[in-house]
């Protein structure tokens, strides 16, 4: 009997042992993931049969429609999540449009487009029915991600953010700088709050606030491009 009670005791140990380990385990490998699909994007050679030019036309056509009537499109879920752009028809398999690199915060991940649950569970997301991330006057373009998912940071740690850090954004043909302007906490349903602003040209961070509340409010970074890539 007290052999029976001390190999139990063994095995709660380490049970609760593993227990404890898989948010470890899990955040390690989403942190691996997440740096390998970083590393080879910005490690990867330009392909000459990828219709670059072709895509960045037809992304400035997007942006362009946006203008004055994203009241009518960002309605539900489904005209933010839906993807704007099926990558694949271009020539790139992966789906990864750029890399979001906030240095204040230590963070670089990947960037989807559409707010999937797929997507957000990769790295960041851009908002379908806001400004592709291409830059450009009249643009603001919106980039969710998850307060932590699976044990890994993700967007975390963006309360740490204050006026004036500095934000970047690589995509598929330049560098584009920011800067915090302003930060604020919204409903989920102040939709307003993240449409094109006249004569800017920004970037938007959003993520749920506060953390772990099952996303009661949502916390808003606005940045505003700089020139010059730092």
């Amino acid at each position: 009997m007290r052999r029976m009670k001390y190999a139990l005791a063994i095995l709660l140990i380490l049970a609760a042992i593993i227990v404890s380990a898989i948010p470890i385990i899990q955040r390690k490998h989403l942190n691996t993931e997440t740096a390998k699909v970083v590393e080879e994007f910005l490690s990867a050679p330009e392909k000459e049969d990828i219709p670059y030019a072709e895509l960045y036309a037809a992304m400035l056509d997007y942006n362009d429609a946006l203008v004055g009537q994203q009241n009518n499109l960002l309605t539900d879920p489904w005209s933010y999540e839906q993807t704007s752009f099926d990558l694949t028809e271009y020539g790139m398999e992966d789906g990864v449009f750029g890399v979001l690199e906030i240095p204040a915060i230590d963070l670089s991940m990947p960037v989807y487009l559409g707010a999937t649950e797929e997507n957000m569970a990769k790295g960041a997301a851009h908002l379908s029915n806001t400004s592709l991330p291409i830059g450009g006057m009249d643009t603001n373009s919106v980039i969710a991600g998850h307060r932590g998912y699976s044990g890994a940071d993700y967007f975390r740690h963006l309360d740490k953010l204050v006026v004036g850090h500095k934000v970047r954004l690589i995509n598929l043909w330049e560098t584009l700088a920011y800067r915090v302007v302003d930060i604020q906490i919204i409903s989920p349903s102040d939709i307003q709050k993240v449409y094109v602003q006249e004569g800017r040209d920004m970037l938007t961070l959003l993520t749920c606030h506060p953390y772990a509340s099952g996303g009661k409010q949502r916390l808003v970074i606005y940045c505003e491009r700089t020139n010059g890539g730092e």
